[in-house]
């Protein structure tokens, strides 16, 4: 999985948010973080970002879901469970829920944030496999952190086929991309393939103080 293409799009001139500066955060925050940074160090394209989303990206995340209906949902890539977080605050009480992050210490923080959710270490090619296990038939909504300006075209097209086959007609998929991935070569090939695969496709604002500024990728089965 490694791309030394991915290494452009990550750019520390950025200033640093308030919503996750080091030096204002809780021990627990600063902990997830410098494990998240670690993380980042070995495996960049694995991990996509150099800090946790803010909170301003889990809004405009999360919010956009239709929770009175979803019943069957499951995240990728929740890293150190700050999205994980926003949506056990608001599914509802008949829903279910888990979680698929590859790295066993971000998993590990998903775990401790949020100790109700099952967080699976696998890959997210394999939901139509953890949906089964789980009692998903089809999926309503599926919230991804995934970095997918940094992933080979094969692996976007084994997860984003897997995603296709267990979201139902009308299901909902959020993930979110930073504006400097956008222009990568990965980055533009994602965008067109979800616009081929998808219903409709719309970009929310971006979120400046995210680090780096993000938008989301609404799309509709």
């Amino acid at each position: 999985m490694n791309d030394s293409r991915f290494s452009a799009s990550v750019n520390l001139a950025f200033p640093l948010p308030k919503t996750v500066a080091i030096s204002r955060a809780t021990p627990n925050q600063r902990s997830s973080t410098w494990t998240f940074v670690k993380n980042f160090a070995r495996n960049p394209t694995a991990v996509g970002a150099i800090a946790p989303s803010s909170p301003g990206l889990v809004n405009m995340m999360v919010d956009w879901f239709d929770w009175d209906t979803a019943r069957n949902v499951v995240e990728y890539g929740p890293g150190t469970g700050v999205f994980t977080e926003g949506v056990v605050n608001r599914l509802h009480t008949d829903a279910k829920f888990f979680a698929i992050e590859r790295s066993g210490e971000l998993a590990a923080l998903t775990r401790e944030r949020c100790p109700g959710v099952d967080v699976h270490e696998e890959s997210a090619a394999d939901i139509a496999r953890l949906c089964e296990t789980a009692g998903m038939e089809q999926l309503d909504a599926i919230i991804c952190g995934l970095p997918w300006a940094s992933f080979p075209e094969s692996l976007q097209t084994s997860i984003l086929d897997a995603t296709l086959r267990v979201l139902k007609p009308g299901g909902q998929f959020a993930t979110f991309a930073y504006w400097q991935g956008v222009v990568l070569p990965a980055g533009m090939r994602f965008s067109k393939r979800l616009r081929s695969s998808f219903a409709t496709v719309e970009r929310s604002p971006t979120v400046w103080r995210n680090l780096p500024p993000a938008f989301v990728y609404r799309c509709v089965k």
